[in-house]
């Protein structure tokens, strides 16, 4: 496996947690951490948590003493910590504290409520030492704990503290002894012959007694250390191996696979399989309630969008974890055939229909397995699943089209139409709005569908599912608009794009005669200020004409606003050619109210997903990428931005000035469809030049990234957030179906060699020159650009 060399000036994640693929984890209680190569107080090689904010802070580093000298800062060691190798619950850490005092630090977290360390110390001077090594732990707990301190336990010396209902034990192997000091510490005596080795082994173990922890970390203690280690490396040895030659590049890549693989958690009683998290971070991971019904958004379930980047991540080495998630959407289908939106492992529900992919992800797990006993199992749910939406329930006007009940299933938080919470955005009612992105999920999943039942032998359902397909291609075709070069929204019931257009303002209640009259239907608006809030309880009756010309009185009531702190929302259900009459009840004399058409003008990155579908026409596509890439639009310096439009500076911190990693990889692999590989390969760069840039400085990745900065927005180690291994390597032309098959198609457009290694299979992608070398030695060499499958026979 790859040795690593790096420092804490490089783009790193450093979160440790434990690994569901190596056994149960604990939804629950689930203790992270995380490593910090030389910051915090004092500054320290040191691991640190919050057991899910259980505790203000706990923390735990070395210290060296030779002589009168102790040293722990790691800005007084010799040479500097390096990190040698990581996965998503361990880290080797070289570094040589003291001179001619070799040391190799291992952090391991072998379960939820655990972690352990070993320090490996090596004396490469020519004459014998006496070195003094002890272990702190700084425990800083809430209101009512009890710090940590040297303790003797059932006969052993250990750190104990106590917060809230955690009793945090440090147990350290062999004979140690509290050492004296500014910080709680357990330490030993070596001495070191010359060349000689010895190991320093201790664990932390935190259960809700000292008695339960001193028994778990007993039992860790007596693990075989290096077998347990071995074990580790051989479940990461199917990791896929990038070399770019760009150390930054290689760093981001390989610990954004060390970071996804960290967010597998479960099973629990509520899913049949592993499911995942969002993010997984110290102050994340324990439940109050005992349930996980009181965790927030990034802990409460897994959705479409996020499984199907997540399975760049999986496949092909963890085909079986894959398959799990497909069937946890599957255990939360309604009885109607709806898959869940946000099934969780707490046993949580959305209560809306999932994203429609699916067929996307069963599709591209056949494609690294070819297992049609899958497919065939999951068949009859994909097309309950796809029929679900063409209802009254989804297609309010009975058009074919559906459209989204709450914009939680668009995937797109800050949704500059849809989203009630986001102050600048319209909030506008999204069951009142056709949408292009659910058009190019069902169009997609449609066709997919048709390929499955194909390959299955099941016709009969299929003629429908190709008249959904149809229908959806010409209704996606219809939004086109030829001044922008893209795809649009148009209101349900009119299949227009209207431009704002404002009719009113008022304080306070009362009546508002107007003339307001429009050549087309609008559906209207409201925007109100309340210092009340949601207490405030707004009615509005509006006076007008309807498209059918006939006066129409239509009443919002106060349940339809939707309110974010001082700010709430409403939207028509009906359709208005002209407004004669406003009147107000229910807000006080101060509130404001303010009444435009709604605007569906806007272009953000889910209209460009027709293209991702493969929906448009040659000709259409290249007018869609130029739209893409204009400057003034989407093609920021780190990536597309979220919604279209330049931004003014790269100090605007606007929610629509950020870079999404998920849509940006979906663009990209639309295209990578039609053709643009060179363009593809230029938004992977641009992005992760913002993951690099970002990086260097957190230590992490996050949620979101600024389109002109780089820098990073949202909740650290994000899913969403992570690099586009699955856009890279399709861009590079590489596709790694097993150690023995391998596609490969055009030429590398990057500006370097690459070399990518999986399971003994070793690829150096050249710049017009393949050279594959398969696990037995078997070379083959291509400088054809045309597609190729190719197997070791």
């Amino acid at each position: 496996m790859r040795k690593w060399a790096l420092k804490a000036g490089q783009p790193l994640s450093l979160t440790l947690a434990a690994d569901a693929r190596l056994g149960a984890t604990d939804y629950y209680d689930d203790q992270i951490w995380e490593l910090s190569l030389d910051k915090g107080e004092p500054p320290a090689l040191a691991v640190t948590t919050t057991y899910g904010l259980r505790v203000r802070t706990m923390r735990m580093f070395p210290l060296f003493g030779e002589g009168n000298a102790t040293v722990s800062d790691p800005a007084a060691f010799k040479a500097l910590p390096v990190i040698e190798a990581f996965y998503p619950n361990f880290y080797r850490v070289a570094f040589s504290p003291l001179a001619d005092l070799e040391v190799s630090a291992e952090y391991w977290l072998p379960e939820s409520h655990a972690i352990a360390g070993q320090l490996w110390l090596t004396n490469n001077s020519n004459r014998p030492r006496q070195i003094e090594v002890a272990w702190a732990a700084v425990l800083t707990p809430i209101s009512g704990g009890e710090r940590t301190t040297a303790a003797l336990l059932a006969g052993r010396h250990v750190l104990s503290g106590r917060s809230a209902s955690l009793s945090p034990l440090v147990l350290v192997a062999g004979n140690c002894e509290p050492v004296a000091g500014p910080y709680p510490a357990l330490g030993q005596t070596f001495e070191l012959q010359p060349l000689a080795s010895q190991t320093f082994r201790w664990v932390q173990a935190a259960c809700s007694t000292p008695e339960e922890s001193l028994a778990l970390a007993e039992k860790i203690l007596a693990l075989p250390w290096e077998a347990e280690i071995a074990r580790l490396e051989l479940i990461n040895s199917r990791a896929i191996e990038i070399h770019t030659g760009d150390a930054d590049w290689d760093a981001v890549l390989a610990h954004s696979q060390k970071t996804a693989l960290g967010l597998l958690v479960g099973p629990t009683a509520h899913l049949p399989a592993v499911s995942f998290v969002s993010s997984r971070l110290p102050d994340q991971g324990f439940s109050l309630r005992g349930d996980g019904l009181d965790y927030a958004q990034s802990w409460s379930g897994q959705t479409g969008l996020e499984a199907l980047f997540l399975f760049d991540y999986l496949l092909p080495a963890y085909p079986d974890l894959a398959k799990g998630i497909v069937q946890n959407f599957i255990a939360a289908r309604s009885p109607t055939g709806e898959v869940d939106c946000k099934p969780g492992l707490g046993g949580q529900r959305a209560q809306l229909a999932a994203t429609p992919l699916l067929a996307s992800l069963a599709w591209k797990i056949y494609t690294f397995t070819h297992d049609e006993p899958f497919l065939k199992d999951i068949f009859p749910h994909l097309l309950a699943t796809i029929q679900s939406w063409f209802t009254p329930e989804h297609d309010r006007d009975g058009d074919g089209v559906p459209e989204w009940d709450h914009p939680l299933q668009t995937g797109f938080d800050d949704h500059p139409l849809f989203a009630h919470w986001q102050t600048l955005a319209q909030g506008v009612d999204i069951t009142t709005v056709e949408c292009p992105d659910l058009c190019a999920y069902l169009f997609r999943e449609c066709q997919l569908i048709l390929k499955i039942g194909e390959l299955l032998g099941q016709k009969e359902p299929l003629p429908a599912v190709a008249t959904f397909a149809d229908h959806l291609r010409t209704a996606v075709e219809a939004t086109w608009d030829e001044d922008s070069a893209s795809y649009r929204y148009c209101d349900r019931d009119s299949h227009l794009t209207p431009a704002a257009q404002p009719v009113c303002r008022l304080k306070g209640e009362g009546d508002l005669l107007l003339d307001t009259i429009w050549d087309k239907p609008a559906r209207l608006l409201i925007t109100a200020n309340s210092t009340m809030g949601a207490a405030s309880k707004p009615q509005l009756f509006i006076h007008g004409v309807a498209s059918n010309d006939q006066h129409l009185i239509e009443r919002v009531p106060p349940e339809r606003f939707r309110w974010q702190g001082e700010l709430g929302r409403a939207t028509t259900e009906r359709l208005f050619t002209a407004v004669e009459k406003v009147s107000v009840q229910g807000i006080q004399a101060d509130d404001e109210l303010a009444i435009s058409s709604v605007d569906l003008t806007v272009n953000d990155q889910t209209t460009l997903l027709p293209l991702w579908a493969g929906i448009p026409t040659a000709a259409r596509a290249r007018q869609l990428v130029k739209s893409i890439t204009n400057t003034r639009r989407f093609w920021r310096p780190f990536g597309l931005r979220a919604v279209a439009q330049a931004s003014a500076s790269p100090d605007d911190n606007s929610p629509f000035d950020f870079v999404h990693v998920i849509w940006n990889s979906l663009i990209g692999e639309g295209l990578l469809r039609y053709n643009q590989r060179a363009k593809a390969a230029e938004l992977v760069k641009r992005v992760m030049t913002a993951l690099i840039s970002d990086g260097r400085q957190s230590h992490a990745f996050h949620r979101a990234y600024h389109a002109e900065s780089g820098q990073g927005k949202g909740e650290r180690n994000a899913l969403a957030g992570l690099a586009p291994i699955g856009l890279f390597l399709d861009a590079l032309g590489v596709q790694i179906i097993s150690p023995t098959h391998v596609v490969i198609e055009g030429f590398n457009p990057f500006p370097w060699p690459v070399t990518v290694k999986y399971c003994g299979l070793t690829l150096l992608r050249q710049k017009r020159k393949t050279t594959i070398i398969f696990p037995d030695g078997q070379t083959v060499t291509f400088s054809n650009p045309k597609r190729q499958s190719v197997r070791l026979v």
